[in-house]
């Protein structure tokens, strides 16, 4: 086939497609979001049926995939790195229980924290499940993967893991396509004690997942996308994994690398090529994004040789993204960083979007916040997290999705008063209905503001599980109907925002304010269609 210009996620969902794909499950996330996007607007997932509307939260879109693997239909999951500790519980339990359609975890983790809170290596975690895991160095090898990743499943009884970084997520090269192969037939698991993890059940399984580490480790080996790449000058080896890979390369003319070079794109690791080059090599660099995860286990405990570099040692950085210079200086080749980029523009901090609902309910906040102190204010992770910075200065906690809501019960129990909690409506539903149900539980005194600007702002726009619904969900939860209101976030309304927001905060007990206003973006977008389609009709 004709080669077509994808995004690294891009390539990942087509190639999901091409597969068989019958279901995507998904919490919008950057760098993740495009990959279930494309999806959703791609007339092969529609003729299909892919079933594609977004998850709750990334446990919930776990677990799903995992209910149609079991179903015998194949299934993907995909999340960003952060998303991955959500997910953590189904996640590892997968690995018992084993799949039965072929079950693939797409994880896109984000060194240099580009949009997150950390930069933590989902390795970890593909190493933690004992489970096979792949990181691509390209695009075609993001579609080559992905495709090849359920037969692999399928094979092994086995979920699989897939890990993208930021940098080939959202960068485009072209992509040859295999030919597409149909959807699963429905087929229940025939061992009726698969999916039951009781303790006599998980301890068979367990066994079975150790059992099969040699096949895996034999798969990496023999894995069309590891290369041991022979070079002449034996002073040097590198070992470089997924876009490393490509950094690496970009330093030699032709791509000629005078050095031999093992490329890693599958896990787990290949240990007899590892041993050829260490036995081989006076220095052993290795090159990969993110944590030291291939430098820990090569160098081992003690390292008594003494000849492994990379981030560990400090021949490459510690944190944040690789580039070809760095891994270039690592090898002794002359510094081509150039010079800086002249300031000729003052850089400018990130800001809600001029019109934004927010900034009405943080001028709010804060003026019925003034008389009791800083430090009282507790927000989430979300596009309000910016009320952190000025001119509005408003919050003091980002830590976690969900977190808000819990942080801010524990300052009240140590007996801060008064506590607020802001949080958005699909942070919300995602992960502060549990948080929220704690503070009702104990009667709290917690005021929780939950923005309610109809969407998923932070990552596009994507459609809100509590769109129209957030009060009753509240009042489900245990909320006391007359502590909950919906206020609309406008200046004419300020003054009477203001004296609401006073009066909750007073109160000994559970509140909830739902301030409602669309998302400026996702209204500017609606009204465009609108116009367009009239226009169309006229």
């Amino acid at each position: 086939m004709a080669k077509t210009l994808f995004l690294g996620d891009e390539a990942v969902a087509q190639a999901a497609l091409d597969a068989g794909l019958s279901g995507v499950y998904a919490y919008p996330g950057t760098p993740s979001t495009e990959i279930t996007e494309f999806i959703q607007n791609s007339k092969q997932g529609r003729e299909g049926q892919v079933h594609s509307i977004w998850a709750g939260n990334e446990k919930t879109a776990m677990e799903s995939a995992i209910g149609m693997s079991y179903a015998g239909k194949r299934a993907m999951v995909c999340m960003k790195h952060v998303g991955l500790n959500v997910a953590a519980d189904p996640f590892m339990n997968s690995s018992i229980t084993g799949a039965n359609g072929g079950l693939v975890v797409v994880v896109a983790d984000d060194p240099s924290m580009h949009s997150s809170q950390d930069e933590q290596d989902s390795r970890f975690f593909g190493k933690f499940a004992m489970i096979p895991f792949y990181e691509p160095s390209n695009q075609q090898e993001a579609y080559d993967i992905t495709y090849a990743a359920f037969e692999y499943s399928e094979k092994y009884h086995t979920p699989v893991l897939i890990r993208l970084t930021t940098r080939l997520s959202h960068s485009r090269a072209g992509v040859e396509r295999k030919e597409a192969r149909p959807q699963n037939p429905l087929h229940i698991e025939e061992n009726p004690k698969q999916f039951i993890l009781l303790p006599a059940n998980a301890r068979v399984h367990y066994r079975s997942l150790l059992g099969k580490q040699e096949a895996f480790e034999n798969e990496s080996l023999n894995s069309p996308f590891n290369k041991y790449i022979d070079g002449a000058d034996k002073k040097m080896g590198i070992i470089a994994s997924g876009i490393a890979y490509n950094y690496l390369m970009e330093n030699f003319e032709n791509h000629q690398c005078p050095y031999p070079v093992l490329k890693i794109s599958q896990y787990p690791l290949p240990s007899k090529l590892i041993a050829k080059m260490v036995d081989e090599c006076e220095t052993v660099l290795v090159a990969e994004e993110g944590y030291p995860f291939i430098e820990e286990q090569v160098r081992g405990v003690l390292n008594r040789t003494g000849n492994i570099i990379g981030r560990l040692s400090g021949a490459l950085p510690r944190d944040g993204e690789l580039n070809p210079n760095l891994i270039a200086k690592a090898l002794g080749l002359p510094d081509t960083y150039g010079m800086p980029v002249p300031e000729l523009v003052v850089p400018r901090p990130p800001a809600l979007c001029v019109g934004c609902p927010h900034i009405d309910s943080y001028l709010a906040i804060n003026e019925a916040m003034a008389e009791h102190g800083k430090g009282k204010v507790f927000a989430d992770i979300g596009c309000y997290t910016l009320g952190a910075l000025p001119p509005y200065n408003a919050i003091y906690t980002t830590v976690d999705m969900g977190a808000s809501i819990t942080m801010a019960k524990g300052a009240a129990d140590a007996g801060l008063r008064p506590v607020l909690a802001v949080i958005g409506d699909s942070t919300f539903t995602h992960s502060g209905m549990t948080s929220l149900l704690d503070c009702v539980y104990e009667n709290t005194p917690v005021t929780v503001m939950i923005l309610d600007n109809s969407t998923t702002g932070m990552t596009g726009g994507q459609d809100s599980h509590a769109l129209g619904v957030l009060g009753e969900i509240c009042k489900g939860l245990g909320v006391n109907e007359e502590h909950i209101h919906r206020i609309t976030p406008l200046k004419k309304d300020h003054d009477a925002n203001v004296e609401l927001i006073k009066k909750e905060l007073a109160y000994e007990g559970v509140s909830v304010i739902i301030p409602t206003r669309e998302c400026i973006q996702t209204l500017s977008r609606r009204m465009k269609k609108q116009q367009a389609a009239k226009k169309a009709n006229s």
